[in-house]
């Protein structure tokens, strides 16, 4: 999508302060950091929400799931840390690629929001 920010960062057009890189996803550093490690994953493709996903989707989205895990070990949250994605204006969803925020290093409060 020509006009989507996120994937503008996937395709390198804009720079981020990258974490993770791999053919399917990328990972970099929020720029409004909400906990003292506060990383976002995104797919390469472009798919504007969780309730846009559709079963051709569904490896995509285990393979992210499957690399939380190895992305949390490489930013020292051996403590816990947790995954988040906002779904919709409720939500409060800013942008309109699929994202997961991986958050850590302190103690998250419950309820969330």
């Amino acid at each position: 999508m020509s006009d989507c920010i996120f994937c503008k960062i996937a395709a390198g057009e804009i720079p981020s302060n990258k974490v993770y890189e791999d053919d399917k996803i990328v990972c970099f550093h929020d720029l409004d950091p909400q906990a003292p490690v506060h990383v976002l994953i995104i797919p390469k493709k472009h798919i504007a929400s969780l309730d846009d996903t559709t079963a051709e989707d569904e490896e995509l989205l285990g393979y992210i799931l499957g690399k939380v895990k190895e992305i949390a070990a490489e930013l020292g949250l051996e403590n816990g840390y947790r995954l988040v994605s906002n779904c919709g204006e409720d939500g409060l969803q800013t942008v309109k690629h699929l994202h997961f925020h991986l958050l850590g290093k302190r103690k998250m409060t419950w309820p969330p929001g």
